[in-house]
């Protein structure tokens, strides 16, 4: 899918300096693995972890991506201190029985100092629609919620921004709609092609330092100082 691809490939960005060579690397809420396995694929020199509070998707994870994964809650991470360079948590803090400040306080206590978290939310409370009641999101944020959340957890060097500008209109218009349902799914392959390269355009304009003001998600990045 077109917006999973784009997740993975804003995630990797936002974390380049911190994937080298032997670096221990964490996805706090893996699912399936899809990142695990791009993780295994791309960068094969550091060390990847998976956990997911879903057993059986931590399991599928551990044989798509063929890196260790575990059945747990990021609210309780099952790691020792300073473990890791870097942690991912995409879509996790959004929800339900997700305690955000305590998953957030783990992470930083896995996290090596100097170590960064990357995160992905979904944002704007008011866009709250079917398609977040089908995939179990419970809230969705806004930018500076999010850097107060991160701040509040006693990371540093901060940054956020939107992402999935472009095409938020289109989003607007099905999310508003009355009725609806998950839009997780392949779409025809022309529409995905034409919605995959805005992703990459936007994907470009943030490698280049630029901020988006709006849009469907937030992409936010601190470090433990």
């Amino acid at each position: 899918m077109w917006w999973t691809r784009a997740l993975r490939r804003n995630l990797l960005m936002a974390a380049e300096g911190h994937m080298r060579p032997g670096a221990r690397i964490l996805d706090a809420g893996c699912g399936t693995g899809s990142l695990l396995a791009t993780l295994a694929a791309a960068r094969p020199a550091t060390l990847s972890f998976g956990v997911d509070r879903d057993g059986f998707a931590a399991q599928l994870a551990r044989g798509k991506s063929r890196r260790p994964t575990a059945g747990a809650s990021v609210d309780d991470l099952p790691f020792c201190n300073r473990t890791f360079d870097l942690i991912f948590s995409a879509d996790v803090l959004c929800h339900r029985g997700v305690r955000i400040e305590r998953a957030l306080g783990e992470m930083r206590r896995c996290l090596r100092p100097g170590g960064a978290l990357i995160i992905n939310l979904p944002a704007y409370r008011w866009l709250y629609s079917a398609h977040d009641r089908a995939v179990d999101n419970v809230r969705r944020f806004g930018r500076g919620e999010v850097v107060r959340l991160l701040a509040g957890a006693g990371f540093a060097g901060i940054r956020a921004t939107h992402w999935n500008a472009l095409l938020f209109p289109l989003m607007l218009v099905r999310r508003l709609l009355p009725g609806g349902s998950s839009e997780v799914g392949l779409l025809p392959a022309p529409v995905e092609q034409l919605f995959g390269a805005a992703a990459a355009f936007e994907s470009g304009l943030l490698r280049s330092g630029l901020r988006l003001p709006f849009g469907g998600s937030i992409l936010a990045a601190g470090t433990r100082p």
